[in-house]
């Protein structure tokens, strides 16, 4: 396989669902990244954890009905192309 533009979207496109795909009750609050952890003060800059734990919200909100679309092009595309 060789390293092309389609196969650096198609491994992006895996890191995002994997990220859309944890939940947080079954598997992050088992490894402690639950809701309740990381909660810091009033004026207190959020830790490195409070910030992945936001941006793995983020993904799981945001980009929801968007991979479902992208994830049925390429799931196309690898049909009609190989």
């Amino acid at each position: 396989m060789a390293f092309t533009l389609y196969s650096l979207l198609q491994a992006a496109l895996l890191f995002v669902n994997a990220i859309a795909v944890l939940h947080e009750e079954r598997f992050l609050r088992n490894v402690g990244w639950g809701t309740d952890q990381g909660i810091g003060g009033f004026g207190e800059e959020p830790g490195i954890k409070a910030q992945l734990m936001n941006l793995i919200r983020s993904v799981r909100t945001v980009m929801r009905v968007p991979l479902i679309a992208v994830n049925s092009i390429t799931i196309v595309l690898l049909l009609l192309f190989g």
